[in-house]
């Protein structure tokens, strides 16, 4: 199985909290700037989907935190799509430290939502796979 999509970051000193740590809904940018990221390497950029109407939504977000990150701290950030039936589709990220500690685990459902009609288009599957000049990187 190939390795899944990552992003390199680099938790800055202002994103921290009084104790030190990385701020709690920092963890959830992390994992933002993967999916868009992702999004990005399969040609789909954020100007193409308004201009067809589109518009990816989280339904549902997840986050286990396990190990604490400081500020300087190097960490890959990974996002796979799981892809399963009906409108919406499962997102699968780890946040792990450039030793292999995971830091966290977040996983999240999301969907197309038809920015006309406002209501969440059948299939993102096949929507992706439309838009996608690589579709590949979303395990399509």
């Amino acid at each position: 199985m190939a390795e899944p999509f990552s992003v390199p970051v680099v938790v800055r000193g202002y994103e921290t909290d009084s104790q030190g740590h990385l701020n709690q809904a920092v963890y959830l940018q992390y994992a933002e700037h993967a999916r868009w990221s992702l999004l990005e390497k399969g040609g789909i950029r954020q100007a193409d989907l308004l201009r067809r109407g589109v518009g990816p939504v989280a339904l549902e977000v997840t986050v286990r935190y396990l190990r604490e990150l400081r500020a300087g701290d190097e960490v890959e950030v990974t996002c796979a799509f799981v892809w399963g039936e009906g409108k919406t589709f499962r997102i699968e990220q780890t946040i792990r430290k450039v030793d292999g500690t995971v830091a966290a685990e977040v996983t999240g459902v999301g969907g197309l939502l038809d920015l006309t009609t406002r209501k969440m288009m059948t299939d993102p599957r096949e929507h992706f796979r439309t838009l996608a000049a690589s579709p590949g990187v979303f395990g399509l």
